[in-house]
C-alpha cells in the first residue's frame, strides 16, 4: 500500500507533533546542513543522526529529498567531478544507514519558479502560481543561454557515473521534473517537461535505481490522462517517489489549489497506484495557506497540510479499501 509521508525538518518541533497526530510515520529529510558537527551533511554521521532524531521521534526516514551542490553538474562545468564524487559519497552513506530513496532535479541556475505566492484561493487562502506572460522579457541569467541539449549531454555524464553506485548502495535515485516544466526560462534550457523527456532519462541509462518523482502537479500539465501515466511508468516500476497535488490551469499559467478542487482525478491517481502495485511514499506538496496560519514559507503551511493529509488518507481509504 502507498504510504503517506511529509516533509520535515531535521530539528523537531510542532509539525512533528501534528503530522504524527494525523497519523503519518513516514518522512521525507533533507540534508542536516545546520547540524553537520563540521562534517559535510550528506557524510554518514549528520545522516545517522538525522535519522536517528526521526526514529526516536516515532517516523521513518523513506526519502532525502535533497543533494549536494549541482550546479557544475548541471552546466557542465569544471570541478563537476568533485560534485558527482559528493553526490555518490551520499548514495553510499543512504546505502549503509538503509535510506532507500533520494529525490533530486536537473533545473539549471533555476530551480522551481512562481510569479505569484499570494495569489487569492478558496475562501481568501493563500496559493502560488506562475504566468508565463511575465516572464516573457526577464533578462536572461550570469549563465547566459544554456541549450536543452547541453543539459542532455550533461544528465547522461551525471547518470552514468551516478547509477552504477546507487544499484551496489541499493539506493534508488528519482528525478524531479522541471517546475514550471517550460523551456527555455530566462536562457536557461529546461529537460523534463514532458512524459517523453521522463522517458529518456530512464532510457538513457536503464537500470532498477535510475527513476522519477512523479510530481502530480507538474505531469498533470504534460498528459490529459495522469492516471494513464501513473501506470505507463508504474509498470516499468520506475516511479520511486510521490508528490501528491493539484494545479489548475496551462503550463503558461496555473496556480496551485486544495487537493480537492484542482483539474485531476485524485481517487483515479490513487488507484492507479494500487493497480502498479507502488509500495512506497507520497508526500502532499505545495499546499494553500489557510487563515490563522502564516504565508513564511508558501506553499508549505501547517494547517494546509493538515487538511492535505486528512484528504489524502480518505482517498487512500476509498481506493484501497
Amino acid at each position: 500500500m502507498i504510504e503517506i509521508a511529509e516533509v520535515l525538518r531535521s530539528e523537531p518541533g510542532a509539525l512533528w507533533r501534528l503530522v504524527k497526530q494525523a497519523g503519518v510515520k513516514h518522512v521525507v529529510g533533507g540534508l542536516a546542513r545546520r547540524d553537520s558537527g563540521g562534517e559535510q551533511p550528506w557524510d554518514y554521521m549528520p545522516l545517522l543522526r538525522m535519522k536517528q532524531r526521526f526514529e526516536d521521534a516515532g517516523f521513518e526516514l523513506a526519502v532525502i529529498e535533497d543533494s549536494p551542490p549541482m550546479q557544475k553538474i548541471r552546466l557542465g562545468l569544471p570541478g563537476r567531478d568533485e560534485e558527482i564524487e559528493w553526490f555518490n559519497t551520499m548514495l553510499r552513506n543512504m546505502g549503509a544507514l538503509g535510506i532507500p530513496v533520494v529525490c533530486y532535479n536537473f533545473m539549471a541556475v533555476l530551480g522551481w519558479l512562481r510569479t505569484s505566492v499570494a495569489a487569492p484561493g478558496r475562501g481568501e487562502a493563500l496559493v502560488t502560481g506562475y504566468d508565463h506572460e511575465t516572464m516573457r522579457n526577464a533578462p536572461l541569467t550570469e549563465a547566459g543561454i544554456v541549450p536543452e541539449e547541453r543539459l542532455w549531454e550533461n544528465c547522461r555524464y551525471f547518470l552514468e557515473r551516478v547509477v552504477p553506485v546507487a544499484e551496489e548502495a541499493k539506493v534508488k535515485v528519482a528525478l524531479h521534473p522541471d517546475d514550471p516544466a517550460l523551456s527555455p526560462i530566462r536562457g536557461i534550457g529546461r529537460m523534463m517537461r514532458s512524459l517523453e523527456t521522463f522517458q529518456r532519462v530512464i532510457d538513457l541509462v536503464p537500470s532498477e535505481s535510475n527513476g522519477i518523482t512523479f510530481c502530480q502537479g507538474n505531469f498533470t500539465l504534460m498528459t490529459d490522462d495522469l492516471p494513464a501515466a501513473i501506470r505507463h511508468f508504474g509498470r516499468q516500476n520506475r516511479i520511486f517517489f510521490v508528490h501528491f497535488r493539484d494545479v489548475r490551469g496551462t503550463p503558461e499559467r496555473f496556480v496551485e489549489t486544495f487537493h480537492d478542487e484542482g483539474q485531476t482525478d485524485m481517487l483515479a491517481c490513487m488507484r492507479a497506484y494500487r493497480e502498479i502495485g507502488f509500495e512506497g511514499v507520497l508526500r502532499p506538496d505545495h499546499v494553500p495557506t489557510m487563515e490563522g496560519d502564516s504565508n513564511d514559507s508558501p506553499g508549505y503551511s501547517h494547517i494546509g497540510r493538515l487538511f492535505a493529509i486528512g484528504y489524502i488518507k480518505g482517498l487512500r481509504e476509498a481506493a484501497y479499501a
